[in-house]
């Protein structure tokens, strides 16, 4: 399993993160979230600060989606890790 964190003060609502990964959606404030609904999403937590989403996989083979969101966002809001089932 892996975790996505957004830093919600930091996203600048660019959405370089939504051309790379289709997991990620603007939410109703104008910046980036998980679709809880998407494929692999175990559960997606929501406060003022941050979205946190657990997601089925292995970060690393995931590599051509949420690690390259991470990558391509230009404030760094996105953080990609890999946590224990």
């Amino acid at each position: 399993m892996f975790e996505i964190a957004i830093d919600r003060d930091a996203c600048d609502g660019i959405f370089a993160c939504l051309a790379r990964d289709g997991r990620f959606v603007e939410d109703d404030d104008g910046l980036a979230t998980i679709d809880p609904d998407a494929a692999g999403v175990v559960s997606v937590e929501r406060t003022d600060d941050r979205v946190v989403a657990i997601l089925e996989g292995d970060a690393e083979a995931d590599d051509d989606d949420a690690t390259l969101a991470a990558r391509a966002c230009p404030p760094g809001a996105i953080s990609v890790r890999e946590v224990d089932a």
